[in-house]
Parts: structure tokens; C-alpha cells; sequence
């Protein structure tokens, strides 16, 4: 598996006009791979930034699709050059399990901020995933937007791997940064009753301070709703702020609870607007991130 992902990513920086890139990269490629010695390879993965840039890559519909047949949920559209190519190298050291965690281990001890956004990101691309798991929820400590997110949005790992207490604390950290949750991966099936009152009380803490409240963290309660809840999706209701009347009104949509369902028929103009449920929270919390972060 890993010889096709490092070739598909290697086709990915192909497209870009960037041969001298190409040409030390594939050097590099084919050092580390025969000679696997840690220090050439700790090199040349620093060195990868004067070769490449951190500039987004156009994926076509076609290889967007290669890329979640290799690895489910994988999207190389949220990476730049410097990652991909970063994650080649990565792939092209010799995958015997002692040397290759020693050398990966040591790689996230060291690595500047743009380093660890590629390493955290080629999360779900590693072997000996598992074993991963500790230094990924380490990872959540850090208050850089940029690596937090190459963690938790856009990545397949922790919805795969992470515990539940870990999971809430990504999310719980996620609303408190303010980062976009439509991006976290495995948002639906992760929910939980205690992920649903963490949001709760934190939306509670919010109206206390007299801020705004995120409207995507509906979204974590609408499994769970009861009278309780539906107390604070009324109030939610009553702000007349757009957004946030959307994401109460998805909420009870998505809800089975019966006195949900009565109060979101008083609604029918505003439900005949929304898109279905996955749309709908992306629209909503791309709207919030535009205008109120």
C-alpha cells in the first residue's frame, strides 16, 4: 500500500511545473529508501520547504476519488506541495517497525510547526497506525491552529482511532478555537450523550459571558434531544439570527423527539429552505467562519 500512495502522490506533484523539485525529490527518494539512514532522511525532510511550496493543489473529481479508494476518507485536496512532498519521503523510509517508529518519533520531537501539520496530516497514509495513537492525542495539546487542524479536520484517523474521551476533547477544543466542525471527519457517527451536554454547558457558559454560540454545536446535541435540550433549542430559536435559527430548526429535523418535531412544524417556511443534513451544517458552518470568525 505504501508504494501506491507514495506513487500517487508522487503523480500529484507531477502536474505542477515544478521539475526541480521533482528531480531532488526523487533523489531523495531514492536514498532514503535503499540506504535508510535516519540523518539523510531528517534532512532532507527540513530541506523539502526550499524545493516546495505551500500553495494548494488543484485535484481534479478523478483524483479525489483515487485518493479515498487508497484510503478512506483521504483528501490531498486540503494539502499543499511542501505536505505532499513531505509525505513521500515519509513513505520512502524502510518500514521495519523499530527503526522506522524510532526514526518518526524522534521526526515529531523535532519538527518545526509546517512539520508537524504534514506528519499529523499522514496520520491515516503510516503504518503502524496504532501505534500512533498516543502521539496524535498528544498533538491536540497544541494552541497552533495549523497543526490542531492537520489533527482534526479533513484527517480519517481520529474518528478510526481515538477514544471517546479523546474524541470529545478534539471537538470540545475545536469549539473553543473556533475551527469549522463540518470539516471533522466522522462528525455523525462519533456523537455521544456526553459530547451532547460538553456542548450544552458550553453554550450555557456562553449566554452567561452574553457572546454568541457556535451554531454548529447543535449539530452534536440533535441524537439526544429532550425536554432539556429543547429548552435551549427554543432559546436558540428566539435569537432571530440566521444561523443560528438554521441550526436549531436542522437539529429538531434530525431529532426523533416527538415535542421537537411539533415545534419545528410552526416552521415551515424556514425548513423548506434548508439543504439535507450534511449540506446544510457545511453551509451553515462555512457562513459563521466567514462572517463571525
Amino acid at each position: 500500500m505504501e508504494n501506491q500512495l507514495k506513487s500517487y502522490l508522487t503523480q500529484l506533484l507531477d502536474t505542477s511545473t515544478n521539475q526541480k523539485g521533482l528531480d531532488w525529490l526523487n533523489k531523495q527518494v531514492e536514498k532514503i529508501s535503499t540506504e535508510g539512514a535516519p540523518s539523510k532522511f531528517f534532512l532532507a525532510f527540513s530541506q523539502a520547504s526550499r524545493f516546495f511550496k505551500k500553495e494548494k493543489q488543484n485535484l481534479t473529481k478523478e483524483k479525489l476519488e483515487i485518493a479515498n479508494e487508497l484510503v478512506t476518507g483521504f483528501q490531498p485536496q486540503h494539502w499543499d506541495e511542501l505536505q505532499t512532498a513531505r509525505t513521500v519521503l515519509m513513505l520512502s523510509y524502510p518500514q521495519e517497525k523499530e527503526a522506522w517508529f524510532a526514526a518518526m518519533i524522534q521526526l515529531f520531537e523535532t519538527a518545526d510547526m509546517h512539520e508537524h501539520q504534514a506528519l499529523f496530516a499522514a496520520l491515516p497514509l503510516m503504518p503502524f497506525q496504532k501505534d500512533l495513537i498516543p502521539r496524535a492525542i498528544d498533538g491536540l495539546r497544541t494552541n497552533i491552529s495549523l497543526v490542531f487542524d492537520a489533527i482534526a479536520l479533513n484527517n480519517p484517523f481520529p474518528a478510526q482511532y481515538f477514544p471517546e474521551a479523546n474524541w470529545n476533547q478534539m471537538v470540545l477544543k475545536a469549539i473553543f478555537m473556533q475551527r469549522p466542525l463540518y470539516r471533522i471527519q466522522g462528525m455523525e457517527e462519533r456523537r455521544n450523550p456526553a459530547l451532547a451536554a460538553i456542548a450544552r454547558d458550553f453554550a450555557h457558559e456562553r449566554w452567561a459571558a452574553g457572546r454568541d454560540v457556535m451554531p454548529e454545536i447543535w449539530r452534536l446535541v440533535a441524537p439526544f434531544v429532550n425536554e432539556m435540550y429543547l429548552e435551549d433549542l427554543k432559546k436558540t430559536l428566539a435569537t432571530k439570527d440566521e444561523p443560528q435559527v438554521l441550526a436549531a430548526l436542522l437539529t429538531l429535523r434530525e431529532s426523533a423527539y416527538l415535542p421537537g418535531k411539533e415545534l419545528l412544524e410552526t416552521y415551515p417556511d424556514q425548513v423548506a429552505t434548508l439543504d439535507m443534513d450534511a449540506l446544510a451544517w457545511e453551509r451553515i458552518g462555512s457562513e459563521f467562519q466567514r462572517t463571525r470568525v
